[in-house]
């Protein structure tokens, strides 16, 4: 039997975007058709809903210290680069039902890129990483991007652009590159970020809530008036976010 979900990863309310001018939807709270959906579930008989989440970007980016910023509280300053792909498993409970967040972190180095790329496939979000202090890293986004969703249907994946190491960038290159950020969010669909040592829990309770309230609505909308139950159940092996239009490649 897994363990219970801990107390500071319970999600009661949606939280909010970083930026309204780059969001995928700006409302306040989940869609009522989800709340009232978890409303009506009976404990115990709901099983682990998962999402499959990659992340995507340059080498030395802070893909692997965003990751483990929020798994463990703590940036550590010695990182190896990833080889190939990591996997670590985040549980949550949103709205009173169990939701793990697969997480891939990815290489960035171009030698493993054909490696890494084996993992796209399947993905219900996909995180393109950038570090705020380089603009070479930004403009590397919408490749990263473009390689993620060659092995995925655009319709179906919620992205998300996040820049790192803001407290390390000039405010004059900090407002620069933000603009620039938020720019190419707007024209991929993806909801932008900025994060440092602040925000990063912030994010991911973001990315697990918008994935959660994704599969439901996706689930709903397939079975109609099946018992909610059945839909999480369901979904452990089928899990596609609801549909959304996208041009981003």
């Amino acid at each position: 039997m897994l363990p219970p979900v801990k107390k500071d990863r319970i999600i009661t309310q949606l939280p909010q975007c970083f930026s309204p001018n780059a969001a995928l939807h700006t409302k306040d709270g989940f869609h009522p058709q989800v709340k009232a959906a978890c409303q009506v579930q009976k404990t115990g008989t709901v099983s682990f809903n998962i999402a499959k989440v990659i992340v995507v970007g340059d080498v030395a980016v802070g893909k692997t210290c965003l990751i483990s910023r929020f798994r463990k509280g703590a940036f550590e300053k010695n990182y190896k680069a990833t080889i190939g792909v990591d996997f670590e498993m985040e549980r949550f409970e949103v709205l009173g039902v169990p939701f793990s967040l697969q997480l891939w972190d990815t290489a960035g180095q171009e030698r493993f890129k054909c490696i890494a790329s084996t993992y796209y496939r399947g993905a219900q979000a996909i995180i393109v990483v950038f570090d705020l202090s380089s603009v070479n890293s930004l403009a590397h986004a919408r490749q990263w991007l473009e390689d993620a969703m060659k092995e995925n249907d655009p319709s179906s994946v919620l992205l998300f652009l996040v820049g790192t190491k803001k407290d390390l960038s000039s405010p004059d290159q900090l407002a620069h590159v933000e603009q620039e950020a938020i720019r190419l969010s707007e024209e991929i669909k993806a909801e932008y970020w900025a994060v440092s040592a602040y925000g990063v829990r912030d994010f991911f309770f973001r990315v697990a809530s918008l994935t959660f309230e994704a599969n439901v609505l996706s689930e709903l909308e397939k079975t109609g008036s099946r018992n909610f139950g059945d839909i999480i159940s369901d979904t452990e092996n089928n899990h596609k976010p609801i549909k959304r239009s996208s041009n981003c490649c």
